[in-house]
């Protein structure tokens, strides 16, 4: 049973008490890092720039502390530790895709900074609209290979959108490139052939599911009138 974390708040809502668990600075980021399976201690700090190994150190220790998260043996032939998040740290995804939809909103939105393989996935499953899916006429799969990590995308109108670790290359279209180039191509609206001009993208299979995929993922506007400066 770890310790009972520090009451900063002392306010019995679950909250505030979640707050307590992982509101300090760089534990929900670690926790994002881990969204889509284990992770080394390297692969961590290598995608959050900034952090210390010092204070990664801390932070994860005081997840598997808490039992949101463990230390693991990686199977063969890699056989190294990693952490992976436990069930309940797992559960907590749907907070990430609340946070997102929120923090979309603001103007202060710096969209050219970092943006890890992790990152896109999980931005792909907050901002999936889901009634322009189920109005799809027929379903497609799409390929990513980002960062040496395959993920297959499948889009459809009755079962909804699922995204995980999978055969990339089976895909109707199989994209290869860095987190952010494929940001650039389905929420910038960059086109594919200047991204693969640039050597940032590469292509295979059936380019005109492009359209309909970006058709799924429309960024609302920012708010209105919001300079940044707190209100009186």
């Amino acid at each position: 049973m770890p310790e009972a974390p520090p009451l900063r708040y002392a306010d019995a809502c679950a909250a505030a008490h979640a707050l307590d668990l992982v509101g300090e600075r760089w534990t929900l980021l670690v926790m994002r890092e881990m969204m889509l399976g284990p992770r080394r201690f390297s692969d961590i700090k290598a995608n959050l720039p900034g952090i210390s190994a010092n204070i990664l150190t801390q932070r994860l220790e005081r997840l598997v502390a808490l039992g949101v998260a463990c230390q693991i043996e990686l199977p063969p032939p890699a056989r190294v530790k990693a952490y992976e998040l436990t069930a309940w740290g797992y559960a907590s995804e749907p907070v990430f895709q609340a946070l997102g939809r929120w923090g979309v909103l603001s103007p202060l939105h710096d969209k050219t900074q970092s943006f890890s393989t992790a990152s896109f996935v999980m931005s792909l499953r907050t901002m999936i609209d889901g009634a322009a899916l189920s109005a799809l006429p027929h379903g497609f799969n799409v390929g990513f290979v980002v960062a040496g990590e395959a993920f297959l995308a499948r889009f459809d109108p009755q079962e909804g959108f699922v995204i995980g670790h999978g055969a990339a290359e089976a895909a109707e279209l199989c994209l290869q490139g860095a987190a952010r180039s494929f940001a650039a191509l389905i929420y910038g609206g960059v086109p594919l052939q200047a991204l693969e001009a640039e050597g940032l993208v590469t292509a295979k299979g059936d380019t005109a599911l492009i359209a309909p995929m970006r058709a799924l993922f429309p960024l609302p506007e920012s708010l209105p009138g919001f300079s940044g400066q707190a209100r009186e």
